[in-house]
C-alpha cells in the first residue's frame, strides 16, 4: 500500500545546476500526481524511472513560470510516445489559454488528451476523490493566487479477525455489519463486542504541500495532523525582509507551521537560487521544529501504514 513523496525539483525560480524548479510525484495506491512542473520535470522523470503513462493527474499551485513550464513539454513527450490516456490538469483557470495555442502546433493526432480543472482559490475543495482516496485545494498566501494541496486517504473499515469468524461461526452475511461497526449476537443470545471481532483499521495517511507562500495560519485548519507538510523555505531567517517582499517564507515561518498543523514531519524546500548550502535551513528550521528533512532531488519519502490503537 504506497504513499510516496519523490522530490523532482526544490528550488525556486531560477534553476541551479544541481537543484531544479518545483516537481513532485505523488504515489498513493498506485494512483500518480504530478505536484507542479517546472522545466527540466520530464527529464528528472526519466532519472527518477518514473514512467510517463502512470500519471494522469497535474496539480499546478500558480501560473509563475518555474511551477509549469515544463507542462508543455511533458505533454508533447507523452504524446511523441503513443501515450493514449486523459490527462486531467487542476490549475488556474487561464493556464488553458496559455497551453492551447501550443497543444495546436503539435503535429498529428493527439493521443493525450488534456482535460482542464479550474482551482478555486476562496476556500478548500475536494479536485479528486475516489472509493480510497481524496485530494483537496486550498488556498494560500502569495503574490499572486495560489493553491496547496492535500493528498490523503479515506478512513478504512475494520478488518475482520478469521479466528473470532470461526470460532463464533460468523456467516458470511454478517462480516459487512461487523466491518462497519456493529457487535455480533450469537444463535444463543451472547452479545460479542465488536472490539473482539475486528481488528483496528489503518490509519488514514495524508500528505500537504504548501508552496509558494507566506506564513498563512489558515492552511493549519485544513492539513491538520498530516503525516508529512512540505512548506516552502526560500529564505533564511536572517533575510526575512525579501521574503515578505516576495510572499515567501523563512525557515522559522515553515517551522511554525509545521508546529501549528500538528505534522509529524515537515520537508523543506523553494530554496532562493542565492543559496549553494542549504546545512543552514535544514539547522535553522530544526531549532523550532526537529523532525525536518530538506527535499533534496531524487529522494522518496514514505508514509508507512500504522494501524489504529484501541480506546
Amino acid at each position: 500500500m504506497p504513499f510516496e513523496i519523490t522530490i523532482l525539483g526544490s528550488n525556486s525560480a531560477l534553476p541551479t545546476s544541481d537543484r531544479n524548479p518545483t516537481a513532485q510525484v505523488v504515489n498513493l495506491l498506485g494512483r500518480f500526481f504530478l505536484l507542479d512542473c517546472g522545466e527540466g520535470t520530464q527529464i528528472q522523470l526519466r532519472r527518477n524511472k518514473i514512467g510517463f503513462s502512470k500519471i494522469k493527474h497535474i496539480l499546478i499551485s500558480h501560473l509563475h513560470g518555474d511551477h509549469y513550464y515544463g507542462l508543455i513539454g511533458l505533454i508533447s513527450t507523452m504524446n511523441l510516445l503513443g501515450i493514449k490516456t486523459d490527462l486531467h490538469i487542476y490549475a488556474p483557470s487561464e493556464i488553458k489559454s496559455l497551453i492551447q495555442p501550443q497543444l495546436d502546433f503539435i503535429k498529428g493526432e493527439m493521443t493525450v488528451n488534456p482535460i482542464f480543472h479550474p482551482l478555486d482559490f476562496k476556500k478548500p475543495r475536494q479536485i479528486f476523490a475516489d472509493k480510497k482516496i481524496e485530494v483537496i485545494s486550498f488556498p494560500v498566501k502569495h503574490s499572486i493566487s495560489t493553491c496547496g494541496f492535500l493528498i490523503r486517504e479515506l478512513p478504512r473499515e475494520a478488518n475482520i479477525r478469521r479466528d473470532m469468524v470461526e470460532a463464533y461461526k460468523i456467516p458470511v452475511a454478517k462480516i459487512k455489519e461487523i466491518k462497519s461497526g456493529a457487535d455480533f449476537i450469537t444463535p444463543e443470545g451472547e452479545v460479542v463486542p465488536n472490539k473482539q471481532l475486528t481488528w483496528p483499521p489503518y490509519k488514514p495517511r495524508s500528505y500537504a504541500f504548501c508552496t509558494d507562500t507566506a506564513f498563512h495560519p489558515p492552511i493549519a485548519e485544513t492539513v491538520q495532523n498530516v503525516d508529512i507538510l512540505y512548506h516552502e523555505t526560500t529564505f533564511l531567517e536572517d533575510t526575512r525582509e525579501f521574503a515578505t517582499k516576495t510572499w515567501h517564507s523563512t525557515t522559522t515561518d515553515a517551522a511554525a507551521m509545521a508546529k501549528l498543523t500538528n505534522a509529524r514531519k515537515l520537508l523543506i524546500g523553494h530554496f532562493s537560487a542565492r543559496y549553494h548550502n542549504l546545512i543552514p535551513f535544514e539547522k535553522e528550521t530544526r531549532a523550532v521544529f526537529p523532525n525536518t528533512e530538506i527535499a533534496r532531488e531524487g529522494k522518496t519519502f514514505t508514509i508507512l501504514s500504522e494501524r489504529g490503537n484501541r480506546e
